[in-house]
């Protein structure tokens, strides 16, 4: 392989990492981990199937939105790709709560509600509690808020 060869060669691998790497990223409308899974490795499906926060595995995954799913088993996985929009949390999995405020925060998949069959997610069980007192009114206003924020990453807001 002459120089050029290589230089080429060289090139050709630096975008392909860079790409795998802006693939796991994400994006700002989804909150995801630096391996590029969302929910903190919960099962989305179990959430309305099971009504209970349960650790997915890497062994069963689905990619919607630029975000990866973790599921408990490969059927959780098969409903989930039947599906991805009705199982995907609102907020792109960002705290329900802090998206009142216009806010992005993380969750730890642990805080949920399903609430007219559409997944909520708080960033934990303290901030969840304070979500429900008022969630239907907190519900609309994150909805009104969503539009502004959705593509702004959190640490710009």
């Amino acid at each position: 392989m002459n120089t050029t060869q290589k230089t080429i060669s060289t090139f050709v691998l630096a975008l392909a990492f860079l790409f795998a790497a802006l693939a796991n990223a994400g994006s700002a409308h989804v909150d995801v981990d630096e391996q590029g899974v969302i929910l903190a490795g919960h099962d989305a499906v179990a959430y309305f199937t099971e009504n209970a926060a349960v650790a997915g595995s890497p062994e069963f995954t689905a990619t919607h939105n630029g975000a990866v799913y973790q599921f408990k088993s490969a059927q959780n996985r098969d409903l989930f790709n039947a599906k991805p929009d009705y199982y995907a949390p609102q907020f792109g999995g960002f705290c329900a709560y802090g998206t009142v405020f216009g806010k992005k925060f993380a969750v730890d998949g642990k805080a949920f509600e399903v609430v007219d069959n559409k997944l909520y997610v708080n960033k934990n069980l303290d901030v969840h509690e304070s979500w429900q007192e008022d969630k239907i009114e907190n519900i609309e206003a994150a909805n009104i808020k969503w539009p502004n924020i959705v593509n702004t990453p959190a640490s710009k807001l």
